[in-house]
């Protein structure tokens, strides 16, 4: 199925909305609380998966809690549009990198990296991504602290 051919609904929306509050809510619950029946949720839910706009769930870790103690991103601009493909294979390998992004402005790509700590930072971009030879540049910005954290916003539907 097609992004373009899969309509969501209020319904839809609805239960979005309560797993992204918490994907182990149970579907009797979610039910209950909308007044429909669980069947009509799992049902739902099975379409939204069918239809790619579910991908998956997952458990919430607070990445200080596991030793992760530095989270960076860093621009990075690339000698030729065409390294991209590759660049992005290269950093799928390095366990540091949690997200690229592809985007406009100053940087061809943000990179988000999280590490145990600023030597692990400095070790990380001296022999691994330093080491890319299709990156020209790039520059780090530590972060400090992340006040907010949501997923994405769910369109409203009447």
């Amino acid at each position: 199925m097609s992004d373009q051919e899969f309509k969501l609904d209020k319904l839809d929306i609805e239960i979005l909305r309560r797993l992204q509050k918490n994907a182990r809510t149970p579907y009797q619950d979610i039910a209950d609380e909308l007044l429909i029946s669980s069947g009509t949720v799992h049902g739902r839910l099975a379409k939204l998966k069918e239809a790619g706009v579910i991908t998956g769930s997952k458990f919430v870790v607070d990445p200080r809690k596991i030793g992760l103690e530095v989270t960076t991103f860093i621009g990075v601009n690339l000698r030729s549009a065409n390294d991209l493909k590759k660049t992005i294979e290269i950093m799928q390998e390095f366990e540091e990198v949690v997200e690229v992004h592809y985007t406009t402005g100053q940087y061809g790509l943000f990179v988000k990296v999280m590490v145990e700590s600023t030597r692990a930072l400095h070790s990380f971009l001296l022999n691994k991504l330093q080491t890319i030879p299709e990156i020209h540049s790039t520059e780090t910005f530590v972060s400090l602290d992340n006040p907010i954290q949501r997923e994405g916003k769910l369109p409203q539907i009447k």
